[in-house]
């Protein structure tokens, strides 16, 4: 869950960079590999990162003259359910990630909008908020199981794939179902 800029980041927080030993020396960089537990709330209503499984960060964080340009890969698993046919969809992501954290009263305070580029609070930067963006925006809002899933039949509500080629339902406007009977009765 993102944090409001007034709030003081936690160094042994999982999403929480210390960039101390990165100089702030325009082109100097660090590359970091982390492995950590996925939040809650992480994805969309059908198709979510399981709360507490691996996520991991392999990232190279760069300074530059306004800050540190952080840059690499998330990846991880997701789980869900179709959005045709409700089974279980079990898949990976891995989706690159691109964020500059601007140093505390840089020149990008008075440039850019509070939401336009993440602030670092000394040197700790906090990649949740871009992490989850990274992630979620890339997810489907409508995920299938496979391209070409057929989904449930709007009648019986059967997997289409586990009904015969030939089926239907009999659609009977009521109004005509009388003259139905009719015929029924002189065979």
């Amino acid at each position: 869950m993102p944090k409001s800029p007034q709030s003081h980041l936690d160094p042994r927080q999982p999403f929480v960079l210390d960039t101390t030993k990165l100089p702030r020396q325009p082109g100097a960089t660090r590359a970091l590999k982390r492995v950590i537990a996925a939040p809650p709330d992480f994805g969309v209503e059908l198709i979510r990162v399981p709360e507490k499984s691996d996520v991991e960060l392999d990232l190279v964080l760069t300074s530059v003259s306004e800050g540190v340009y952080v840059s690499g890969r998330v990846r991880g698993s997701l789980t869900g359910e179709c959005g045709r046919c409700l089974n279980e969809i079990g898949e990976s992501f891995d989706v690159p990630l691109a964020e500059l954290f601007a140093y505390e009263d840089s020149t990008t305070e008075e440039t850019t909008d509070e939401d336009e580029v993440g602030r670092m609070q000394g040197d700790l930067i906090d990649l949740e908020p871009a992490v989850l963006d990274a992630v979620v925006l890339t997810l489907p809002t409508n995920p299938l199981c496979r391209p070409d899933c057929p989904g449930l039949c709007p009648e019986c509500g059967v997997h289409f794939d586990d009904l015969p080629a030939d089926h239907s339902h009999e659609d009977v406007d009521p109004r005509w179902a009388a003259l139905r009977n009719l015929t029924s009765n002189e065979e």
